[in-house]
């Protein structure tokens, strides 16, 4: 039997890890959820990949600053030396994901993957998508 591959999730806040009021109202505020809570939510995935993780920030992506996409690519480069890890997967808010993105781009220097993923409903929504 081969090893599941080992994929580092860095949280960050936003949409994904928003949590309302009620699962039928819309509204929401950002980042609330930990990491923790948002894996649990996902059935299985101990059988798809040796899964570790850490909240780098909780932050809606509208108060995304340099100091945290910063932080964000020193980390990633530092989990993609390791020749364990299979990639990077980082939960964003959409608003500013396509900046974040594109800095990553530009500072994180391994040829290994980095997703980028979020969500347009909170985690406590009904039908959450993240």
């Amino acid at each position: 039997m081969t090893a599941l591959p080992k994929v580092h999730i860095l949280a960050t806040g936003g949409t994904i890890a928003g949590s309302g009021g009620s699962s039928t109202r819309s509204g929401y505020t950002s980042g609330q959820l930990d990491l923790t809570g948002l894996l649990k939510a996902v059935p299985d995935l101990d059988r798809l990949a040796q899964v570790e993780g850490e909240q780098v920030a909780s932050v809606g992506s509208q108060d995304m600053s340099f100091e945290i996409m910063t932080r964000l690519a020193r980390r990633i480069n530092t989990l993609l030396d390791d020749d364990a890890v299979g990639g990077v997967v980082v939960t964003h808010g959409t608003d500013t994901m396509e900046e974040t993105a594109f800095f990553l781009n530009l500072t994180v220097k391994s040829s290994k993957p980095v997703v980028m993923t979020g969500a347009m409903r909170p985690a406590t929504a009904i039908r959450a998508d993240g």
